[in-house]
C-alpha cells in the first residue's frame, strides 16, 4: 500500500509500505479521505525529532483524518459500514492509572499517530479503535472532520481555562493552533479574545472572526494593548500558543491578579519562567498536552455551526502530489492556516 513516508530528516517519499490492517473485534477499518499537515508532520520533516521523539526509521506522517468506514470488528456496535468518520489519534491503555483518572493523554503508553515509532495514516486505509471513532454529522465534510483533532487541542485549553462567560482572553500566537484557541475560548464564553503575532497575514485571518482582536506587536506591546482595553485590569485567561521561549517574558503582565495562564506552545527552547510574577498575583497556571474527553464535544461546536473552521483550509493536494503538500508547509507562508492531503475521493 502507497503511503507518504518520511525516510529520514528533510526525506520524503510516496511509496509502498507494508502497513497492519487486521481488524481486531473493537476496531474499525477506515478508508482514509482527507489528512491534514499538522505543524508537528513538518517538524519531523524538517528537523527529524521533536523533544525525546526521534525519527530513528522509516515513518508514515499524518494524524489529522478523516475517512469512510468499510470494516467492522465483531464487537463493535457504534459504528457501521459507510459510515463517515473521523480519529481521534491517540490510543491509550485503557487499564492504565491514567486512563483510569480520565487523564489518557498522558498515558506514558499512548501510541499516537505519527509519533516515533508510531506510523501515521496518509495512506489509503487504517486501522482504528472504534472507540476513538467518531461519526461525521450529514452537515460536516471530511475536510472539517480532518480538522476536528487541531480543534482539538483549542478545546482542551478552553477546557483547562475553566472560562467563566464573560471573560477576556488573550491568546499568544496567531498560528493554526492559536487560532483554534480563539475559537474554543469564544465558543466556551469569553466575550472578547485579543490574539498577537508580528504577521499581519496571520492577524487578518484570525480577525475575520467576530469576537478576534488582533494585535501586531511588532508595532504595539501585547501587554500594553490587553492593559488600555481592559482599564488596566488584564486578562482573565492568557494562552500561550506561539512555542517561542520569548513570549515568557513579561508573559504575567498581560494576566489579570487572581487570572489564570494556560500553556499550550511547547517551547524548543528554554524559557525562563517568572515565578515572582506568578506568585505576585496569584495566578493559576495550567498546560495542555493533546486533549482528552474533548473530541466528540469539538465535533459537535463544529456541526453546531457555531466554529466555522471551513476559513482555515488554504490549501488541498491530491494524494500524489503529497510531497509538494509538505514542502510548502516548511515554507511557513504566512498566508497558510491548514493545507490538506486528499487521499482518495469519496467513497
Amino acid at each position: 500500500m502507497q503511503a507518504l513516508v518520511l525516510e529520514e530528516k528533510g526525506v520524503l517519499a510516496l511509496r509502498d509500505i507494508d502497513l497492519p490492517l487486521s481488524v481486531g473485534p473493537e476496531d474499525v477499518k477506515i478508508a482514509v479521505h482527507t489528512v491534514g499537515v499538522c505543524g508537528s508532520d513538518v517538524h519531523y520533516y524538517t528537523h527529524g525529532a521533536i523533544g525525546a521523539y526521534v525519527v530513528q526509521a522509516p515513518m508514515v506522517l499524518g494524524h489529522e483524518a478523516a475517512g469512510t468506514v468499510v470494516a467492522v470488528g465483531e464487537n463493535v456496535r457504534s459504528l457501521s459500514v459507510g459510515d463517515r468518520v473521523c480519529m481521534e489519534p491517540g490510543i491509550p491503555d485503557l487499564s492504565s492509572r491514567a486512563a483510569k483518572l480520565g487523564l489518557y493523554n498522558v498515558d506514558p503508553a499512548v501510541r499516537f499517530w505519527a509519533t516515533p515509532p508510531v506510523h501515521g495514516v496518509l495512506a489509503p486505509y487504517a486501522v482504528h479503535p472504534a472507540a476513538f471513532t467518531y461519526r461525521l454529522p450529514d452537515n460536516v465534510s471530511f475536510a472539517e472532520g480532518a480538522m476536528v483533532e487541531p480543534f482539538a487541542i483549542g478545546m482542551q485549553a478552553a477546557t483547562r481555562a475553566r472560562i467563566v462567560p464573560g471573560d477576556v482572553a488573550a491568546v499568544i500566537g496567531a498560528g493554526p493552533i492559536g487560532i483554534m484557541v480563539a475559537l474554543a475560548a469564544l465558543a466556551g464564553g469569553c466575550s472578547r479574545v485579543f490574539i498577537s503575532d508580528f504577521s499581519a497575514e496571520k492577524l487578518a485571518i484570525a480577525a475575520a472572526y467576530p469576537g478576534i482582536e488582533p494585535v501586531n506587536v511588532g508595532k504595539t506591546p501585547f501587554a500594553a494593548a490587553v492593559a488600555a482595553a481592559t482599564g488596566g485590569w488584564g486578562a482573565d485567561v492568557v494562552f500561550e500558543a506561539s512555542g517561542s521561549a520569548k513570549a515568557f517574558e513579561g508573559l504575567f503582565d498581560l494576566v489579570r491578579p487572581g487570572g489564570a495562564v494556560v500553556l499550550v506552545g511547547l517551547p524548543v527552547d528554554a524559557v525562563r519562567f517568572d515565578v515572582p510574577g506568578a506568585i505576585s498575583k496569584e495566578v493559576r497556571v495550567e498546560t495542555v498536552f493533546r486533549y482528552a474527553n474533548v473530541f466528540d464535544r469539538a465535533l459537535e461546536l463544529i456541526a453546531s455551526g457555531k466554529v466555522d473552521l471551513k476559513p482555515l483550509i488554504t490549501g488541498t493536494y491530491a494524494f500524489g502530489e503529497s510531497v509538494a503538500a509538505f514542502e510548502r508547509a516548511a515554507e511557513a507562508r504566512p498566508t497558510d492556516v491548514k493545507l490538506q492531503i486528499r487521499v482518495q475521493e469519496e467513497n
